[in-house]
């Protein structure tokens, strides 16, 4: 399970935050149109994630996920990957999200999302960016941290893939952590099928050879995909993520470089 139609992220809207949002295309260095939805908070307080979906790419969880950051007072730019192979979102339930996840290229990512970073410091003038990433974005998202050239400063992960292939030619989390330039958090349901409790553990004794702040966390009975108002029996894990979250980015923010 990833965001099905009826996923939303387990946060309360807040409609006098003054946060607005729009649809986008953005054109990335190799030509590719990538779909995107922006979400601006009112401030200007210089802080912007970048937000990566799981494999069924830029949905509606995504867009409410990015307007949660922008009421907290965070731009957000959530992103789709499949461009290069199939018509822009919106898509119907039939959509083969798995085939064209398999077509992405670790190349072709980093394009899309170097795009995206352009867009929120150009525009928004950003000075200090972080991504977030469910599931295939949250393997994603932590990759993300050994690319200088973003100059992130902390990439975050719900639930990623930390170990093993993939479904695209993406090097595994835990097999380049010494290449990590920027902080870590992991983020994982200590009762996912999917990622079991040996493969967090793998990843946190990978983690143990970055030279960059990182922390792992995992929440005791949550599943994968927790991180959804579907899975109300997970709401406390779901509430207590979503604070380390906001914590992890003011962290960084008040103590972290700032791109010169």
């Amino acid at each position: 399970m990833c965001s099905d139609p009826n996923s939303r992220p387990p946060i309360q809207p807040d409609p006098d935050a003054g946060a607005t949002s729009s649809h986008l295309r953005l054109v990335a260095a190799d030509g590719n149109t990538v779909s995107a939805f922006r979400a601006d908070s009112p401030g200007t307080a210089g802080d912007g994630v970048i937000v990566l979906p799981d494999y069924y790419g830029l949905t509606p969880f995504y867009e409410a996920l990015a307007m949660r950051f922008a009421e907290a007072g965070v731009d957000a730019l959530a992103i789709d990957y499949y461009g290069r192979t199939a018509l822009p979102p919106p898509r119907d339930a039939g959509f083969d999200h798995v085939a064209h996840s398999g077509r992405t290229t670790w190349a072709g990512l980093q394009a899309d999302i170097a795009a995206a970073a352009e867009e929120l410091r150009v525009q928004r003038g950003v000075t200090r960016l972080f991504s977030i990433g469910f599931c295939f974005g949250g393997r994603t998202s932590f990759l993300l941290g050994t690319l200088p050239e973003l100059e992130m400063s902390g990439v975050i992960g719900f639930y990623g893939w930390p170990v093993g292939d993939f479904a695209n030619d993406s090097p595994a989390p835990a097999d380049v952590t010494e290449q990590l330039v920027s902080p870590l958090l992991g983020i994982f349901g200590a009762a996912d099928p999917k990622i079991g409790l040996d493969d967090v553990s793998a990843f946190e004794t990978a983690l143990e050879r970055a030279p960059v702040d990182h922390r792992v966390l995992s929440y005791a009975g949550a599943p994968h995909s927790f991180f959804d108002r579907q899975q109300a029996d997970h709401r406390d894990a779901a509430e207590a993520a979503w604070a380390e979250v906001l914590a992890f980015i003011g962290a960084q923010s008040v103590s972290g470089p700032q791109p010169g």
